[in-house]
């Protein structure tokens, strides 16, 4: 019995072949599948499900198949692993374990929170602090992609990559051999490339950038803009599909986008037109760190940036003004609502969207914004399930893998 213990025990540290090796090692000798079959043997522990919960999902399989995990936000104890991420499946769990349940963490998601106000009405749903602040960090992105404009003379781009001087090396030597009259299947021949390369680089009249400023497209909507602003203008209320219908009988061709933000359409200026190429901006920008922890270097770049443009200076402040709400206290609702009624008013239609999402899920930020209760542990519990499922390999079911991550 105790050997069997043993062995079961680094089956559920260390897995199936791993566990094999290491048990090999004090001359107890079993195979994969024996080590596997002692870690199924191992009694689930049987504990009441707590007063505060934390629901997020995690990959089995990256964009196909995903599960839910449940544990203790308090202490970070796993509660349940469910196979799916369904709104049913979530709300049965909740149905028959939940009568205790006071409190759940959840991100943004709104198949959990609808299983939850179904299963559970009168528990309080809480949206995670962190997932806020990303949800905002990726509208501000795109803020500052669409005033690039503005700044791209006060920020020095970066240094080219190596991919980028070999695109530049490629070009001029095509356009050498080319100035020099030699063909282009000669070009191709001298240069070891195929000949649609080369004809694609013969075609350049300079370097392409490999990093490319973004800017506004142009879309089928762009002359109907100032109709519906006077319309947006006259009545804030109006539907969406009664704007889309009087375009249409003015000669709208295009489809009624659902994702597309119902608010202020962004104005005509300086600041939305492509910049020089030279600025390019960078293709992923880094996440707004913390407003009170800049560095000096930080500091002094952002000082520039806001003084460049009168948007970027407002976004600034919007992002301060958000990060001071992160820190849960009393009257924190009260201030959302201030800050969202300022989004409102300034010209950030991407901020106008994420105000919309607020909104949608407001009696949960207000929780997540006044509650101490967020779902960090959760986080750290599917950090751990990566690690089980990497020892894995994508071999295991899914009951094995529920069988380890329950485990203590």
């Amino acid at each position: 019995m105790r050997l069997t213990g043993q062995i079961s025990q680094v089956a559920r540290e260390l897995c199936g072949r791993a566990a094999a090796r290491l048990a090999a090692l004090p001359a107890v000798p079993v195979s994969r599948s024996t080590a596997l079959r002692r870690l199924r043997r191992l009694p689930l522990p049987q504990q009441a499900v707590p007063r505060v919960i934390g629901v997020d999902d995690f990959a089995l399989r990256r964009r196909h198949r995903y599960a839910t995990i449940i544990v203790d936000a308090e202490t970070g104890r796993r509660v349940a692993v469910l196979p799916d991420r369904e709104a049913a499946t979530s709300e049965s769990w909740l149905r028959e374990h939940g009568c205790g349940v006071e409190v759940v963490c959840r991100d943004g998601s709104a198949t959990y929170a609808e299983a939850i106000r179904r299963a559970l009405p009168a528990a309080v749903q809480v949206s995670d602090r962190w997932h806020l602040w990303r949800n905002l960090c990726n509208k501000v992105q795109l803020e500052v992609r669409a005033h690039a404009g503005c700044w791209a003379t006060i920020n020095p781009s970066r240094p080219g990559g190596v991919r980028e001087q070999t695109t530049r090396e490629r070009w001029n030597k095509i356009h050498t051999l080319l100035g020099q009259g030699v063909g282009l299947l000669d070009c191709a021949r001298r240069l070891d490339l195929a000949l649609n390369t080369v004809k694609r680089y013969a075609r350049m009249p300079e370097p392409q950038a490999l990093r490319l400023t973004p800017a506004y497209r142009p879309t089928l909507v762009d002359p109907y803009r100032d109709h519906l602003r006077e319309r947006r203008r006259a009545d804030p209320a109006v539907p969406v599909t009664h704007l889309l219908q009087e375009i249409r009988e003015l000669g709208y061709t295009g489809l009624h986008r659902q994702r597309q933000p119902a608010g202020p359409l962004p104005q005509p200026g300086p600041c939305r037109r492509r910049p020089p190429p030279h600025h390019p901006a960078p293709r992923q920008p880094p996440d707004p760190p913390d407003p009170e922890n800049l560095r000096p270097k930080e500091t002094t770049l952002l000082e520039k940036v806001t003084a460049a443009c009168p948007e970027m200076t407002k976004l600034a402040e919007l992002v301060r003004g958000f990060a001071v709400l992160l820190k849960p206290a009393a009257g924190n609702d009260l201030k959302l609502t201030g800050w969202i009624t300022t989004v409102r008013a300034a010209d950030l239609p991407h901020l106008h969207s994420f105000t919309n999402g607020l909104k949608i899920d407001r009696p949960a930020v207000n929780a997540g914004l006044t509650q101490p209760y967020h779902n960090g542990r959760t986080e750290g519990v599917n950090t751990r399930t990566k690690r089980i499922m990497r020892q894995m390999h994508g071999r295991a079911g899914f009951d094995l893998l529920r069988h380890r991550i329950l485990l203590p």
